[in-house]
Formats: structure tokens, sequence, C-alpha cells
């Protein structure tokens, strides 16, 4: 295939995926009404084939590829409001709290302090009441006068709105709630959600600059990076549902390429606190840590550390404890606590025996990254941890892989990618219709899966490496005996001559 060709093809698919994205984030548009698991794995298809024929496209036309194709995606996911998560309306909220003064981890969003701060994009005051509860047929979320009156040391104040779980503190760290006041100063979004999910696509086109500078300083494809600008995780999560995990991810590859090019110990420390940031946006780039900490470890720890209490401080000195948010009361609620949530391990043990072992199996995969991985590759060795927790905690939230797939584009192994795309299985199991396996094999299906990919793909790879070394070992020739030539007395012994083997 002609390389007009593959840009063409390349074209064609970005555009088939488009076309998908577009259905899927404003399902009106169907005249079919398919329901949308179809829709996402046809989109998933769509970018592997693009993918795939990038391969073999020149250097300089698969950069502008994957950045012009990239944006497009983005543009078509921000042109919808977010369907398939309500948390960018925690985000523009947070946002519009601190922007009063206020610090965010201080009152829950319907706490009576702020009721001065309410409007009417994010709370309707035209809620209606059915059989004494509030009701609202727009909002996903009322708090009754009948709640109000039953928790009164709360001090809420009813209403309906569109920011879930509201009668609980934000759960995001001190960096999120930097960037949520970013976003809320250069457009305050009073009537509509595309500032935040502008942001979050723009972020993501950022994270694609560094893939495709950091892989072409480290030598490695640039092509690669075509696995983050276009996989649907990436479009969906970022410029349609504008999840904050997008700028973990960049401030975690900041780290990742500034520590694995890291020749001088300033190098070192601005890895580390950009580490430290990351963890401090969202908890999920702590996974990186036993993969970064392989070289000059001590430099990296207290720099990293250093970072992560210093924007905590302020917080802490405004209102204590409160800092650590709906943290605790998550891990409840999705049954981590109680040992229910395991989806794999919870096939054999459930209970805090589940929890024990999900502990031990982390515990494990952390000091073989932290013994084996090659201090040269961290992305490696993070990848192998960020899969193997999505594999043992086993999150209904699809935008948790989104740490993931950046790995797999400085790692260039695509079949890993088997989780992220899984993510969405475990997330909406009833959305490709009726027919669903029962709940307590779901997520175990969900994730059991892509390790069964991973581990045909290692033994693919395994099989052709060893058929290579078979084909470019070369062959042992025995040396082929050469008769003595006589010597006449006094003439000067010949040199010796040997018979030229063709190999």
């Amino acid at each position: 295939m002609n390389g007009k060709l593959r840009v063409a093809g390349i074209g064609l698919a970005l555009a088939v995926m488009a076309g998908l994205v577009l259905l899927i984030v404003r399902p009106s548009l169907d005249p079919a009404r398919i329901r949308p698991l179809p829709l996402i794995i046809g989109a998933w298809l769509a970018f592997l084939v693009a993918a795939w024929l990038l391969r073999k496209v020149p250097r300089r036309t698969a950069v502008a590829l994957i950045l012009l194709g990239g944006i497009a995606l983005q543009a078509v996911a921000v042109s919808a409001p977010p369907k398939y998560s309500t948390d960018s309306y925690r985000y523009i909220w947070d946002g519009r709290v601190q922007a009063a003064g206020i610090d965010p981890y201080q009152y829950v969003p319907t706490a009576t302090q702020l009721t001065g701060l309410r409007n009417d994009f994010l709370f309707h005051p035209k809620a209606a009441y059915l059989d004494g509860s509030l009701y609202y047929p727009k909002a996903a979320y009322c708090v009754s006068p009948g709640y109000v009156s039953s928790h009164p040391a709360a001090e809420l104040t009813a209403g309906c709105t569109r920011i879930n779980r509201p009668t609980v503190p934000t759960i995001y760290p001190p960096v999120a709630e930097a960037y949520f006041l970013a976003v809320y100063y250069l457009h305050p979004a009073d009537d509509s959600s595309v500032p935040i999910q502008a942001a979050a696509a723009a972020v993501a086109v950022l994270v694609t600059v560094l893939l495709l500078t950091g892989l072409g300083r480290l030598g490695r494809d640039v092509r690669m990076a075509a696995l983050w600008a276009w996989c649907p995780t990436v479009i969906l999560e970022a410029g349609n549902s504008a999840h904050v995990d997008v700028v973990a991810v960049a401030l975690t590859a900041a780290a990742i390429l500034a520590l694995a090019t890291a020749r001088t110990t300033r190098r070192t420390v601005a890895g580390g606190i950009l580490l430290g940031l990351a963890i401090a946006t969202k908890l999920t780039p702590v996974l990186t840590v036993p993969a970064l900490l392989r070289r000059r470890w001590v430099t990296v720890a207290i720099s990293a550390a250093s970072a992560f209490v210093a924007v905590y401080v302020p917080h802490v000195l405004l209102v204590g404890a409160k800092v650590i948010g709906f943290l605790p009361g998550y891990l409840q609620q999705e049954n981590y606590t109680s040992g229910q949530r395991y989806g794999i391990i919870g096939l054999f043990v459930i209970g805090p025996l589940a929890s024990a072992v999900a502990v031990l199996v982390l515990a494990a995969i952390a000091l073989a990254v932290v013994q084996f991985s090659d201090p040269d590759r961290p992305w490696q060795g993070a990848l192998y941890m960020t899969a193997g927790a999505l594999a043992v905690t086993t999150p209904h939230y699809q935008w948790y892989s989104l740490l993931l797939v950046m790995l797999v584009a400085l790692d260039g192994r695509p079949e890993w990618l088997a989780f992220a795309a899984a993510g969405y299985y475990a997330a909406f199991p009833t959305l490709g219709g009726p027919y669903h396996v029962p709940g307590r094999l779901h997520d175990a299906i969900a994730y059991g899966v892509p390790v069964l990919v991973v581990g045909a793909g290692w033994l693919i790879r395994h099989e052709l490496a060893r058929r290579a070394q078979v084909v470019v070992e070369p062959v042992p020739v025995e040396a082929l005996p050469v008769e003595p030539v006589p010597v006449e007395a006094g003439a000067a012994a010949p040199e010796p001559v040997g018979r030229e083997v063709p190999v």
C-alpha cells in the first residue's frame, strides 16, 4: 500500500470514528437509535485501523496526522454536553466557590451558607414537589425538605442540582481545585459546560505534544503518540466528560519524561515535583511511584513529597481535617472497605479477606517493579503497576484508565489498551441491550478478558522474537583440513592458504 493510500485510509477511519463519537455524545442524531455500546465498539475498531495504517507513514506526515486528528476528534466531543458523567458540574461549582473566596473543602454544595452562589445552570429553582419529594426532570440530584429536616446539623437547603452527591464534600485534591479555579477565571461557566470541556480537550492535546516530543528525544517511534491522541477513551473522557484525570496524566507524563532523561540533580528534582503535583491532582498517579523510584529514589521521593505537602498546607490551615473530603465515603460507597468490590478476586474470596488479598497482590506487583523494572524505561514498570491495579480493583469508571493509555503510548504495546476498552463494559453493562451476564461475573469478565489479551500478546511477541533469533543466528562452520605443502630446501615457506567457504 503506497503512502497516499495509507493517508487516505487513515483519514477515512478517523472520519468514521468522529461520526460514531458524535452519535455517542448526541444520540438524538441517530435515526436508527443504536445503543451506545455498539457505537463505542465501532469507534475502537476505527481507531485501531487508523493506528495500524499509521505505522509506515513518513514521520513528518504522521506527526501532522496525529495532531490534526486528535484536535478534530476532541472538537467533536466538546460539541455536546457531557453525556455519561456529571463530574464536570462539580468542577464548575468548586471553581465558582473558590472564586467567591471560600475554601472548596469547607461546605457541601447544598449548604445553606452557599445558597447565594447558586445559579440557574447548576441549580433549578423551579423544582416541583411530587408525593412530598422534591423533583425536577432535568436534574439528576435533589435534596428534599424532608431530608433537610432529618439532618439539621448539616445545615442544608432543599433544591435540585446537576451536581452529583450534593450533600457530601468534594473529593478532589488541591491541584485539581486550582485547575477548576483557573478555568473559572478564564471563562466563568454560568450557563454552559463548554469551558471546562474545552480546557480538558486542550490538556489532552498538550499530552499529545508531550508524547511526540518525549518519544522523539528518547529515540522511540513518535507514531505511538496516536495511541493516546486518537484513543476513544481520551476523546470521550476528556473532550466530552472533561475529567480532571487528564490533568493528572499530563503532569505524570511530564514527570516520567523528565526522570527518564534526567542526568542532573536539578532535572531529577523537577521530575519529582511534577510527580507530587500529579498525585495532588488525582491519586491514581501514585501507581507510577515504584517505577520512578528506580533511579535517585531519595531525591525523587523528597521532592515529590514536598510538592504534595506544600499544596495541602494552605487548605489544612483553613479547614483542618475536612481537606480529606469525600475520599473515605467514596471507598465505603464503592464497597472497597467491605471487600465486596473486587470483581476477579471476588470469584474466590469476599469480605475482609478479599481486601487483604488485593493489598498483597498490589504489594507484590510493586515489589517486582521496584526490583526488576528497567530504570531507563520507567513507563514500562508503571504500566504493569497501573494495569495490575485495574485488574485488582475492577473500577466502574472508564476514565480511570486514562493514565494507562498514556503509558501504553510511551511503551508501544497496544494490546494493553484492552483495559481501557473494557472500562466501558465495566461502567455500562446494559448499554448494549437487554442481554447481559449476571452481576457477580460482570466485573470479572470486564477486566479478566484484558488480562487474557495481554497474556496472548506476550506469547505472540515471545514467539516472534524467538523465530527472529533463530533466523539471524549464525550457523557454525567446521574448519576444513589443509594439506601440508612440501617446501624445498632454501625456499621460503609459502603463506598458508585457506579455502574460502560461502556462508
